[in-house]
């Protein structure tokens, strides 16, 4: 009889384990990571090279140390930090729409829109030091929220679907600025004039101290927008009022709260987020003017990053931080004969594991359900043999 207890007690501790792991979004994130990662080792030892070397350029990009040589480039250290900026940001600007309850997928038209809006008022605008690099970045910034926030008005007032709407302006986007690059001086069929020294991202001390990497004070102005969206996410009226607005719309709009205003709003904001990516990939990793023919994107890849990141501003930043780790590792893989599309094939399954978060909690209800069920039985069990002993004594 003990010896069934003791293994019924073991069983709940394994159970409580495995609910309190499902219960907890960021070890969910840190599981489909490791699946990800595990599946995509699997892969490249299916197709017959070393996943070893996979790793060893993970380990380079991460820390700029070579394994094979023994030597440190503290370059990709930069260039990881670099790539990570457009993904963080692109994620907030997916994040700040879902807390709100919309989904947007408009983050790269916005992103495109704030990225040639800069490059024009790089251009053409006068070289005042300072002014004229911060003026460039503003306004992709200002033009990129009112491209979101046309999406937001629409939601709000005409209850216009921002999917639909932001996949027909992604493209809207993308040819627009291709006509309007294309106006700029000196234009070619890929690239305009170069950029003036007044209006580039260029950090001179961060070139020497990463041995001449593309990082630059983008990297800065990212790190502001993470506080920024913490700020009026945990700390804010508006904030509050978004994250009731994504929590239940109706029940927000019956407590006071205009419904309307912080759909607006969000996608504007979402839209200045992606937007600033945008500008700081345009003035901070190119020194002249790009003539797109396709997306970067960036935009979609943000959509991963608030997944993993589950929509939270220190989630983001980790989860961007490991998809420019993966970019900067792509050219290190092909050196070492792992093909890159293995980055895409990870970042791909842990999406398609972070989509599987609502299965594991549909399993998790269904734990606890059981788990009732067993703790009535027993409890009825115990009932029907204490009147059976009553009614023996009777």
């Amino acid at each position: 009889m003990n010896a069934r207890l003791n293994k019924l007690k073991r069983g709940a501790g394994r159970d409580s384990f495995f609910d309190r792991l499902l219960a907890s979004d960021a070890s969910v994130s840190v599981l489909v990571i490791l699946l990800g990662f595990l599946f995509g080792t699997i892969l490249v030892w299916a197709v017959g090279r070393n996943p070893l070397n996979m790793y060893k350029a993970i380990l380079q990009s991460l820390t700029g140390y070579n394994i094979d040589n023994g030597k440190l480039n503290v370059r990709y250290i930069g260039e990881t930090l670099n790539y990570s900026v457009p993904f963080i940001l692109c994620g907030l600007s997916m994040a700040f729409a879902a807390r709100a309850g919309l989904f947007n997928i408009g983050g790269e038209g916005q992103y495109i829109i704030g990225m040639t809006t800069a490059q024009v008022v790089a251009l053409l605008a006068p070289g005042i030091p300072v002014l004229h690099c911060a003026f460039a970045i503003l306004a992709g910034v200002v033009t990129a929220s009112l491209w979101g926030g046309v999406v937001g008005i629409l939601k709000a007032k005409y209850e216009v679907s921002e999917v639909v709407s932001t996949i027909m302006l992604n493209y809207i986007a993308l040819y627009l600025s291709r006509i309007i690059c294309l106006q700029l001086p000196d234009a070619s069929t890929y690239r305009t004039a170069s950029f003036p020294e007044t209006a580039v991202l260029k950090n001179p001390f961060f070139e020497k101290i990463t041995n001449f990497s593309l990082l630059n004070n983008g990297f800065f102005l990212m790190i502001i927008a993470v506080v920024v969206y913490w700020f009026i996410m945990e700390k804010t009226n508006l904030g509050f009022g978004m994250r009731a607005t994504g929590f239940n719309r109706e029940a927000a709009r019956c407590s006071g709260i205009s419904v309307v205003r912080n759909i607006s709003l969000s996608m504007a904001i979402s839209g200045a987020f992606a937007g600033l990516a945008g500008a700081i990939v345009a003035l901070g990793s190119f020194s002249y003017g790009r003539i797109i023919a396709g997306m970067d994107n960036y935009g979609f890849n943000g959509i991963a990053v608030a997944l993993v990141g589950n929509n939270t501003a220190g989630g983001n930043l980790l989860a961007g931080m490991l998809f420019g780790m993966l970019k900067n590792a792509q050219a290190l893989m092909q050196s070492k004969q792992i093909p890159k599309e293995i980055t895409f094939i990870i970042q791909g399954l842990i999406v398609v594991f972070i989509a599987l978060r609502s299965g594991l909690k549909i399993y998790r209800q269904w734990l606890n359900k059981r788990r009732l069920q067993r703790e009535v039985s027993a409890e009825n069990k115990h009932e029907s043999v204490g009147a059976d002993g009553e009614e023996a004594g009777r």
